[in-house]
């Protein structure tokens, strides 16, 4: 019986957590800070780029991308590796 009331209690909480963070999801449409304000409005002069989200992706957030590669290739080599190794564990 513990058990039970363990688990409701548990699903309970997760149900308003659920309903708390929809509720704070901002409306389709709407920047969420001053700062996409900011960027959408300054785009253009700052980066020279008419496109917002390539200026963005490019030269906002330019080191957060470069980790992102990184962390890509490294993942594509080690599966690369590892399939790789099968391979040739299996035609000996």
């Amino acid at each position: 019986m513990r058990q039970f009331f363990a688990w409701l209690l548990l699903i309970v909480l997760m149900v308003f957590l659920v309903i708390g963070g929809f509720e704070m999801v901002h409306p389709f449409g709407e920047p969420p800070s001053t700062m996409d304000q900011y960027i959408i409005d300054n785009a253009q002069e700052e980066a020279g780029s008419n496109n917002v989200v390539g200026a963005v992706v490019f030269d906002y957030r330019g080191f957060d991308t470069l980790g992102e590669a990184t962390v890509l290739f490294a993942a594509v080599m080690g599966v690369l590796l590892v399939l790789r190794a099968s391979e040739k564990k299996e035609e000996t």
